[in-house]
């Protein structure tokens, strides 16, 4: 082999590794985009819904695990356009975890003569989450999280690279609003591919992270200030 034909088979080696780290980090961004579209349908339900979980005048809700699942599905289909094919172990693994959830609550939700139930957006949310990364076991983590100065969980505080992502990204005012951010990097000391989903106050979210700022919401917590519009937080996802 001369070294005009080594040089071209090494050019073609190259190329093909590099179309298919391309092609890879693809179908993450296209496999986290969905994922993300679903844990966002799936808090909505339990959003619009809060209402009526908090009714102290009814028992059962009507939320069931395949109910809301469904709803789920509706929500996915009005925001992105299509409809959503359970049809991979991670978007199977999401939807179980969204019902695995609303199992294990349907005894809080539907407690008769209770006005306030604790089951909220975000801590549904974060129950499904935690779920979800249990059943990927090791290969695919989600979580909820803001900037720093709006978490009042511990747990959804930002990493380093979630807060670099926040700030100095999301917070620019020239920043394409609802654009989601990627990139392969490292992750505890791992190889992987990282996706984070900037998300906005609307007006459900004002009741309790609305103002005045410091007040004190249904919950008990103090109100952030938050305006309709805001970056209020994100969905994080990595891909092992």
């Amino acid at each position: 082999m001369n070294k005009i034909t080594k040089y071209i088979t090494l050019s073609s080696v190259m190329l093909l590794l590099i179309l298919s780290d391309v092609a890879m980090a693809q179908s993450h961004s296209d496999t986290a985009n969905e994922l993300t579209n679903i844990f966002r349908a799936a808090r909505k339900v339990v959003s619009v819904n809060q209402a009526h979980i908090n009714d102290a005048s009814i028992g059962d809700k009507g939320l069931s695990a395949d109910v809301v699942a469904n709803k789920t599905k509706a929500n996915f289909k009005e925001a992105t356009g299509k409809a959503l094919k359970v049809n991979t172990d991670a978007k199977k693994a999401m939807i179980r975890a969204v019902k695995d959830v609303m199992d294990e609550n349907q005894d809080l939700i539907n407690e008769p003569d209770i006005g306030l139930k604790g089951f909220l957006p975000a801590i549904f949310a974060r129950q499904v989450a935690n779920k979800f990364t249990s059943h990927m076991n090791g290969k695919m983590k989600i979580k909820l999280t803001a900037p720093k100065k709006y978490v009042r969980n511990r747990a959804n505080r930002p990493d380093k690279w979630e807060a670099n992502i926040i700030e100095s990204l999301f917070k620019k005012a020239d920043y394409v609003k609802g654009k989601a951010f990627s990139e392969n990097t490292k992750y505890k000391g791992k190889n992987v591919f990282r996706f984070i989903l900037p998300e906005y106050y609307g007006k459900s979210c004002l009741s309790c992270h609305g103002k005045p700022k410091g007040a004190r919401d249904i919950t008990g917590g103090k109100k952030e200030g938050g305006v309709l519009g805001e970056l209020g937080g994100a969905i994080s996802l990595v891909i092992y």
